[in-house]
Formats: structure tokens, sequence, C-alpha cells
């Protein structure tokens, strides 16, 4: 079993722990690939309808793990080069699987998401936080340019001029100003922080888990294309959706006036 992160499947929902809040879950090297390792399976797995990704003791992610940092500073040049790059196309191989993964992705925050762990938490379809959870980039206090799609999702989501204060200043934000910047999709009590998150879940993986897929792949490919490019995606997805039984069973619902039964087919 490994010990930077757990997995719980149960009811469609697969909850990924990371678990070593003596160092506020920071990106060590072995938690790095568990979580690559973990979303893999998530995609792969058709049991597996909605993932939600939080950590331990009441913290998400610390950012990188700074011993390591330091360790790696003793190597030779070439050597810790090529160390960072394999690093870096691992890190990157999570947060694509995060974004193109055809289910939904709760990224749920308590306490610290710094560094890359900002990263990761803005790159859920959901950011939920804890009234707990505080924000911050916190790359330039250690004398490096952010990483991790940091630069991709903060411009899109905060803006030009916040992704710079962000990035320069690595100002610390509260879950509520987090909220108002758009960083996080909802902020909840500490106290109700648990059956929220559990309930939001199991919700996402009870709806039309092909819907939401395409749906997904519809907002990120939305940044990059002409509104006729777009149109003509969109006809393709929902052209798919309506081929599914889940399209079946949510008119026939509608229709007789029930709660629809999807199963994600």
């Amino acid at each position: 079993m490994n010990t930077n992160i757990k997995m719980e499947v149960e009811g469609g929902v697969a909850s990924l722990i990371m678990t070593r809040p003596e160092i506020r879950n920071a990106l060590t090297d072995e938690l790095r690939d568990a979580l690559a390792e973990c979303m893999q399976q998530c995609e792969m797995d058709a049991a597996i309808r909605c993932v939600v990704l939080r950590g331990s003791g009441g913290q998400f992610m610390g950012g990188g793990n700074i011993k390591g940092m330091i360790e790696r500073a003793k190597m030779a040049p070439e050597e810790r080069k090529s160390f960072i790059i394999r690093y870096i196309q691992t890190l990157h191989y999570i947060i694509n699987r995060i974004t193109k993964m055809p289910k939904p992705v709760i990224c749920a925050v308590e306490g610290s998401a710094a560094g890359a762990g900002l990263a990761f938490a803005v790159a859920g379809d959901f950011t939920i936080a804890a009234e707990s959870a505080f924000f911050t980039s916190g790359y330039s206090m250690i004398g490096l340019s952010p990483d991790s799609s940091s630069t991709y999702f903060l411009p899109r989501l905060i803006g030009l001029k916040r992704a710079f204060e962000m990035m320069y200043l690595s100002g610390r934000y509260t879950a509520e100003e987090a909220k108002e910047m758009g960083l996080v999709t909802r902020v909840v009590p500490n106290d109700e922080f648990d059956n929220y998150v559990s309930e939001l879940a199991t919700k996402l993986a009870n709806g039309p888990t092909h819907a939401y897929a395409q749906g997904k792949a519809l907002l990120y490919s939305s940044f990059d294309n002409s509104m006729e490019s777009q149109l003509e995606l969109e006809a393709a997805a929902i052209g798919s959706c309506m081929m599914t039984d889940d399209h079946i069973e949510g008119v026939t619902a509608f229709m007789e006036k029930r709660k629809p039964i999807f199963k994600g087919k």
C-alpha cells in the first residue's frame, strides 16, 4: 500500500486522499507518482463516475517538497536537469488527466493550497473550499516561476492583472477572497465540509456522465476555437448524447414526472 495516498471507491465515487499531513501533503516524488497512477486508474475504470481529490489532516497540498528541492540542488547539473524534466513531465501528466478525464473531478480544499497545490485545486471541475482553506502561489518566495498549469488557469479564472499579483507577490488569500476572485466554486463551513463534498460527489456520480464528459471537452476546446468551429463540436457532442440510454431515460423520466436513473451509457 502506498503511504502517500489512499484511494477509496464507493458508489461510483473515487476518493483520492493525500496522506502526508505532517508536511501539509507536500508534493513529494512518491506522492507525485502515486497521483499519476491513481488518476490513470480513475480515468480507465468505467465503474468510477466521479473523482474527489483531497488531503488529510485538514490540509490540501502545501506545494512542492522543499527538502527534496534542497537535495536536488546537490546533484550534478546534468543529472539535476534530467531529474527536473522527468518530475515536471509526470506532474503535468496528472494535470492533463484531471482536465481531460471524461468524468467530473472535485478538488476538496481544506487548509493550504499553495504552489502546485493551488494549481491542482483550481484544475478540478469543482473547487469546494472549507472556510479554513487559503490559497497562495508561493513560487516567487523560492525563486521559481509557476508550473502545474498555474499560468493557464489563473489568467482565465481571475484575469491577467490578478494573476500577475498572485505570481509576483505570493499573497495569501482566504477561501472567501478566492471565491470572489473566481478561483473557488463554493465555500462551505468547516463542520459541513465533508457532508457537502460527499453529497456533491454522489450527485455527480449518479448523473449523465457521458453528457458531462462531452460538455467538459467542449468547455476546454472553446478557448481555442472560433464560434463556427465550436458550433460544429457542439453538434457532434449533442448528437453523441442523443444516441445514449441516458438521454432516453432522461426524456422518459421527464414525461413520467419522476427522477431519472442515469447509468452513464
